[in-house]
C-alpha cells in the first residue's frame, strides 16, 4: 500500500489539464474499514495536501459524528477522491473531477484494502461511478434511497456549505439519513 500511495502521489497523468499543477491528495491504509469517496480537492486542500481539510470536511465529520483524530486515522477511514488533484475553476465553481483518476487508481487501492465494510459515496460523481445502473435519477433520490445501497454503499450529498439550501429543502436528510449514518459508523468503528 505504501508503494501505491507513493505512486499516486507522484502521478502526472493530468498535468496538461491542471492549472495549479498536480498535487494528488489521498489517504488509505490496508486496514481501512470505511472508505469515503469524494469529488476532488478544492484549493484549500490542494495547498495543504490534507484531504477534507476545509469547511466541507468539518461538516462531513459532524454528519458522521466523529472527531478529527478518528477521521484522519487511515487504519479506520480511507479518504479517496474521484479526482486526486484540484481540477481548476469553472464558470460556476470548481471543475468536475478529472475522469482519469478513478479508473487508474481506485481498483488498485481497493485491492489492497481487505477490511472495508462501508463506502460513503459523497456527491453525484462518486454515486454515478459506483452505483452505475442502480443509481436513481438524481442525487436527492440516491440519498433518500440510501438503504437500497447498503450494506456496501451509503449515498450522501456533498457537505459543502453551498449545499445548505439543499438540506433546507430536504429536512428528511437530518431526521432520517444522518441518524442512520451515525449508527452504521459507530457500529463499524466500535
Amino acid at each position: 500500500m505504501k508503494d501505491l500511495i507513493k505512486e499516486i502521489s507522484s502521478c502526472k497523468l493530468c498535468v496538461p489539464h491542471l492549472a495549479l499543477g498536480p498535487n494528488p491528495v489521498v489517504a488509505a491504509n490496508e486496514k481501512s474499514k470505511i472508505v469515503i469517496i469524494g469529488q476532488a480537492p478544492g484549493t484549500v486542500v490542494h495547498k495543504s495536501g490534507i484531504p477534507w481539510d476545509d469547511k466541507s470536511g468539518e461538516n462531513l465529520r459532524k454528519w458522521m459524528n466523529i472527531d478529527k483524530t478518528t477521521f484522519y486515522d487511515s487504519s479506520q477511514i480511507a479518504l479517496i477522491p474521484m479526482g486526486f488533484c484540484y481540477p481548476g475553476k469553472g464558470k460556476t465553481g470548481d471543475l468536475p473531477p478529472r475522469k482519469e483518476c478513478a479508473p487508474q487508481w481506485h481498483d488498485l487501492l481497493f485491492a489492497e484494502m481487505k477490511n472495508v465494510e462501508l463506502i460513503l459515496l459523497v456527491g453525484k460523481y462518486a454515486q454515478d461511478y459506483y452505483l452505475k445502473k442502480k443509481s436513481k435519477r438524481n442525487l436527492t433520490e440516491n440519498v433518500r434511497a440510501f438503504n437500497d445501497f447498503l450494506p456496501k454503499y451509503f449515498a450522501l450529498p456533498h457537505p459543502s456549505p453551498r449545499n445548505n439550501i439543499w438540506q433546507a429543502k430536504n429536512p428528511w436528510f437530518k431526521t432520517e439519513v444522518l441518524p442512520a449514518l451515525e449508527g452504521i459508523i459507530k457500529n463499524i468503528l466500535k
